[in-house]
């Protein structure tokens, strides 16, 4: 096994505690988690992203590009389709997407009540496997209110 693959495979399998998986030790992290900060994440996203896409990789290289148009303004403004966004992105639980189209939304300049509505679109679609993820949508939210101020 490889130095980079043990490392990842050490990684990987750290203990944890809690049931959001908090990591053990405070700093005791990876980037992707939630219990990362958003500058983490936002780091962490942007080195990978320039990772993969150097690789030249056609189909991955295709996909993103048709992510990225996909949220362009056309009959539905950029705004809407974040928030669109941010109840698929609940509904099938993924905190990372969950970040990103919050983040996104925040920078569209979407209220706190909007947000709220959005994420109870995403509750009612997902159902209560749905609320940890709630949880930890609403913490992100409220670390980028606080970021705005």
């Amino acid at each position: 096994m490889s130095p980079k693959r043990k490392r990842a495979k050490s990684l990987a399998s750290k203990p944890t505690k809690g049931v959001d998986s908090s990591p053990v030790e405070s700093g005791d992290h990876r980037p992707h988690e939630h219990v990362a900060s958003l500058d983490e994440f936002v780091q962490f996203r942007q080195r990978l992203n320039v990772e993969i896409l150097n690789e030249g990789n056609l189909v991955i290289n295709r996909f993103f590009a048709l992510d990225t148009r996909t949220y362009e303004a056309g009959a539905l403004d950029v705004r809407t389709k974040e928030l669109l966004g941010l109840v698929a992105s609940l509904v099938l639980r993924c905190d990372d997407c969950v970040t990103y189209h919050l983040t996104r939304c925040a920078e569209e300049r979407v209220t706190r009540a909007e947000i709220f509505e959005t994420l109870s679109v995403g509750l009612v679609v997902g159902g209560s496997i749905v609320i940890p993820h709630l949880r930890r949508a609403v913490d992100r939210w409220s670390e980028l209110e606080r970021l705005a101020k």
